[in-house]
């Protein structure tokens, strides 16, 4: 095992999530050719410690991603969203 890796315990979720934004996850996961779990694991740990997950290079490519996926969604909208009928 690498030096600095820690073993954790992970379990299924059933996490619902809005479809565009699970698009974008998705896009940037493969990018970075990682999971999606790694990827929200990353986000998470980042934004629990005040820190940006994401460098320039990839908020460009989440711009493009966001723009092809009409995702138009932004943090104001975070605790404001509702189930279509």
């Amino acid at each position: 095992m690498a030096t600095g890796n820690r073993k954790v315990e992970r379990v299924q979720t059933g996490v619902r999530i809005e479809k565009r934004i699970l698009k974008v996850l998705k896009a940037v996961a493969e990018r970075h050719d990682m999971g999606l779990g790694d990827l929200i694991e990353g986000i998470v740990l980042h934004s629990f410690e005040g820190r940006a997950p994401f460098g320039q290079d990839t908020l460009d490519f989440i711009a493009q991603i966001r723009t092809a996926y009409g995702l138009d969604l932004t943090a104001e909208d975070s605790h404001k969203l509702i189930e279509e009928e």
